[in-house]
Order: C-alpha cells, then structure tokens, then sequence
C-alpha cells in the first residue's frame, strides 16, 4: 500500500508512513479487526506524529464509508471479510456519522489511504523491501519530534 500511495502521492511521507503501518494492530491485537486500527495508531502516534497516527486510525473507517457511499468500490475477498467483521457499511441509521467524518480535515487523506489499500495487495505486484523505506520513517519521525508531535491532519 505505501508504494501505491507514493506514487499517487509523491508529496506525502505521512501519508506513505501511514500505509507502510497501518496493519500493525494484526499484530498486537490478533483477532481485532474492528479495533486494529484504533491499536496501531496508538503504537505509532508517539513516534510518528499524530496525523499519521490519526490516518491510520480513520482507515477502517474510510473503508466503511466508501462502501455505503461508493457503488464502483471493488475490495479484495479479504477486505470484503474483514468489512464485516469492522461493522459493514455506514448504514442510513449512521448518516450523522459518515457526515462528521466527510467534515473531518482527515476526510480526503484517509480516503486515498483506503483506496490504495486493495490495489496493495495485488499478488505478485513488485514493492520495495523495508530498507528502501528507512529513510522515509526517519523523516517523518523527525518531523513528528521537532514540530512536537505533527499537525493534526
């Protein structure tokens, strides 16, 4: 996910990070899948600031907005399954809530970060390892300690 999100935004470490690390919370959380996002943002916020943190906790979110509001959104037989398990798609009964998430100053950053996630996952698709993206961590984690934690997104 984080290759297709620095090609679709070359300009946004952040952003990048926050694909690279969103899944986290499998890891510390197994069997959370309505929570993870939640879990790794948690685990993130203090080293990578908190607007990286903040996308990775809105991807589940993004994800259950876009499929109430996105007929064309196509997921992954994976991502279809976990969609269930993070509480489906935002219903009518949640209007008030995928409105204050379309108000959010997040809104857009989180939408592409869940649009890049199914095209992440195409087997066989050719990514960097982790050592291309070292670099790119340290400076958004260096960012995120001298603006004293990041800007909110």
């Amino acid at each position: 996910m984080a290759t297709v999100l620095a090609e679709r935004h070359p300009d946004d470490e952040e952003l990048q990070v926050a694909g690279l690390v969103h899944d986290i919370g499998h890891g510390l959380m197994p069997g959370d899948e309505a929570g993870h996002g939640e879990h790794a943002a948690a685990a993130v916020a203090a080293l990578l600031g908190p607007r990286t943190a903040r996308l990775v906790a809105l991807h589940i979110p993004a994800k259950r907005y876009l499929a109430a509001t996105d007929p064309q959104l196509a997921l992954s037989p994976e991502s279809t399954r976990t969609l269930g398990c993070q509480g489906g798609a935002m219903t009518a009964e949640e209007a008030a809530e995928a409105a204050a998430f379309e108000q959010d100053p997040g809104f857009e950053v989180a939408v592409a970060l869940r649009r890049a996630d199914d095209p992440g996952k195409v087997v066989g698709r050719r990514v960097p390892g982790l050592a291309h993206w070292r670099p790119t961590v340290e400076r958004v984690a260096a960012s995120a300690t001298a603006d004293g934690g990041g800007l909110a997104p």
